[in-house]
């Protein structure tokens, strides 16, 4: 390694680095089995505001609402010397709309106003009880630990290494590994952050960041282990989550080659921005080119302010952008699925297919099949009542893969600014139901 670095450089480099793997990637057990330091953390973050967190939220959700509004009054040129809050609270219509129509979700919710279909326990409350308890304490650690894996040279360095391997596969930048890495073992939101946040700083192409978003922001292993004792099949968590992987690694293999993943531009989200090189001059290994560019990217840290300053940012970031839209879309989906009948309508279609593929319980499992797109944790509840281990095996796994659910995942890629739309979102979806609910039933039938 040359001369021009010195001790702290590496060491600069390598100690942020190692904490933030051992925060977002090394799984360590818990009282439900492995899980990584950051949900421990958000955990225990829960169980001490566990009564203060919808009213915490609520207030997030009005404060967002609040901001939005005012500054549509005063025109966002007033906060042009602030270019954080200008960016935070100076949306487009659509956007302030939703902002407002979620605090007013928010306040019914949470003083129990108007109808039960809104406050219920499976839609009002499941969101502003439960769900956004999790995001708040998730985005507070992940947010202010973030910088540890993007700024001091990790992705560089993983980069340069997994160039080869992302690039030919899945038609990606070998850094992607990482965020792919931090949303399989830790979680889908914290993927979608990560690669948000690399698109907003023009390391990712739009096609990217839509494909990474929409491709490998996979739910955590603790939320698979989850699901499958849902469905009263926690012994099986080995199999099932092989299964999750073959069939998550096909549709990562097939979705970014057609649309709408292929149509995406592979221009960065401003034009000035020149295409990143992440192969290695000739004579230099990839591993010494790709130390080297981490150190150079770590030398450029020289604040602890900065670090904390940037950390605050994301956390406002993640709670004032994410926690309306999960809100408002989230709230309409799970009202959708509890009181309509909607989706049973729209599985009627799939239940051919199934008696085809021979899945018992063809017409309850139809119910399930596109249930899942409002949240992911509904196909597991209504399958639990199925009477056929298999079925609720498919369901379960298919459930995972389809990885794309309003109340979470899809909200968060609205609220980013990942360059994807609802109607994308749904094509995905669709797609990717179609993709691995074949895989997932031949390796079933080879279970069971």
């Amino acid at each position: 390694m040359d001369n021009q670095y010195k001790l702290t450089d590496h060491l600069k480099f390598i100690v942020p680095s190692l904490i933030g793997v051992f925060l977002f990637m090394t799984p360590v057990p818990s009282g439900d089995g492995m899980t990584i330091p950051i949900a421990i953390m958000a955990d225990w973050l829960q169980s001490i505001l566990g009564g203060y967190l919808s009213l915490i939220m609520m207030w997030i959700i009005i404060i967002t609402a609040l901001g939005t509004v005012i500054v549509k009054f005063i025109g966002g040129e007033k906060l042009n010397r602030t270019p954080f809050f200008k960016q935070l609270f100076n949306v487009t219509p659509f956007w302030a709309v939703t902002r407002v129509v979620a605090a007013v979700f928010a306040v019914m919710v949470y003083y129990q106003l108007g109808s039960e279909v809104i406050y219920g326990a499976n839609t009002g409350q499941l969101l502003l009880g439960s769900l956004l308890h999790i995001l708040f304490a998730v985005f507070l650690f992940a947010g202010l630990f973030l910088p540890l894996l993007m700024n001091y040279g990790l992705l560089d360095l993983f980069g340069t290494l997994m160039t080869k391997i992302m690039r030919p596969l899945f038609r990606l930048p070998g850094r992607s590994s990482i965020d792919s890495l931090a949303s399989w073992i830790g979680d889908g939101t914290i993927g979608v952050l990560l690669t948000s946040k690399q698109y907003e700083e023009g390391h990712y192409t739009k096609r990217d960041a839509a494909v990474i978003g929409t491709t490998f922001s996979v739910v955590s292993i603790t939320f698979t282990i989850v699901i499958i004792e849902q469905v009263g099949l926690g012994h099986m968590f080995v199999p099932f989550y092989f299964t999750v992987i073959i069939a998550g690694l096909v549709a990562a293999l097939i979705m970014p080659r057609i649309p709408p993943l292929s149509r995406k531009p592979n221009t960065y989200i401003s034009d000035t921005d020149d295409d990143i090189d992440e192969s290695p001059p000739k004579g230099q290994s990839l591993l010494s080119f790709g130390y080297k560019k981490a150190l150079d990217r770590a030398k450029t840290e020289s604040s602890v302010l900065k670090f904390f300053k940037e950390g605050g940012q994301n956390i406002l970031d993640m709670w004032m952008g994410v926690a309306p839209i999960v809100m408002a879309f989230g709230l309409v989906a799970l009202m959708i699925a509890e009181f309509t009948p909607t989706f049973t309508w729209l599985g009627m279609p799939f239940i051919p297919l199934l008696e085809l593929m021979n899945i018992p319980f063809a017409k309850a499992a139809s119910e399930t099949i596109l249930i899942g797109f409002a949240d992911m944790f509904l196909p597991a509840l209504i399958a639990e009542s199925i009477d056929a281990e298999i079925t609720r095996f498919i369901i379960a796994a298919l459930s995972v893969t389809q990885l794309i659910y309003m109340s979470e995942v899809g909200g968060l890629l609205l609220g980013s600014k990942i360059p994807v739309s609802f109607i994308d979102l749904l094509v995905i979806f669709l797609l990717r139901t179609i993709i691995t609910l074949p895989i997932i039933t031949l390796l079933a039938h080879m279970l069971f």
